[in-house]
């Protein structure tokens, strides 16, 4: 299959067209960023590892009937997904307060939700990604309400289905990113990835706050281990599947 031609580079993947009109082919980076692209790095052998994970987190999701991109691995580091348009909206799921929550509101972080929040960021680089309301989404014709009313219950549903599978890792769900798209049959799909790249994962095991971390967090902090956290992640997803 040749790479010669990219459709789209972004900060961890670039996407290739295939023979087919309806797949396209994902290369997974071991770029790394945070803050907006304002911190770069790389992560040895991130790339094949996020790949690996979600393959594996796509896999179990259609198994509990989520739709998704996913077709297969070629590669390790390389995914054939079914092409979509992407809708510009990221879907932050939060089970614990963490991050730009703790930020914005003064809570605290580690506090337990009593519920699962579902955020909407713009998928815009150049205004931040910022948080909208629904009106906002709804005044910028991202979404129809009926397309967020599928795109929430989808997100709480894939909560509950990592919730427990991560659990069975000895691991907690913080909170997540999703990203979801459009397929020729005018179906929403679950998009992009689900790695340590856009979840918030505790390690059970651990109770030191910044030894727990087995995320992006220890690249934007300089937690160091980068590397070995997105391995132990991916060694505790395949031996639960």
């Amino acid at each position: 299959m040749s790479l010669n031609t990219k459709l789209y580079e972004g900060k961890a993947k670039i996407l290739y067209p295939t023979e087919d009109n309806e797949v396209l082919l994902t290369v997974y980076k071991d770029d790394a960023t945070a803050f907006n692209a304002q911190k770069k790095g790389q992560i040895h052998g991130k790339g094949a590892i996020n790949c690996t994970i979600t393959a594996a987190l796509f896999q179990m999701l259609e198994q509990e009937g989520i739709a998704t991109h996913y077709i297969d691995c070629p590669s390790p580091n390389q995914m054939r997904v079914k092409a979509v348009k992407i809708i510009p909206v990221e879907v932050v799921v939060r089970n614990i307060a963490a991050g730009s929550l703790c930020r914005q509101t003064g809570l605290s972080e580690g506090k337990l939700l009593p519920k699962p929040l579902v955020e909407y960021y713009l998928k815009d680089d150049d205004l931040g990604d910022p948080l909208l309301t629904r009106d906002r989404l709804f005044l910028l014709e991202i979404v129809t309400s009926e397309q967020l009313q599928i795109l929430e219950e989808v997100a709480l549903k894939i909560n509950h289905h990592l919730q427990e599978f991560f659990t069975r890792c000895n691991i907690t769900l913080v909170d997540f990113k999703l990203e979801f798209g459009i397929d020729a049959q005018n179906q929403i799909l679950l998009a992009d990835e689900i790695s340590p790249d856009t979840c918030r994962l505790w390690d059970q095991t651990e109770t030191d706050p910044e030894a727990r971390v087995m995320d992006k967090d220890r690249f934007r902090k300089d937690l160091g281990d980068v590397e070995s956290a997105y391995q132990r992640v991916q060694q505790r997803v395949l031996s639960v599947l």
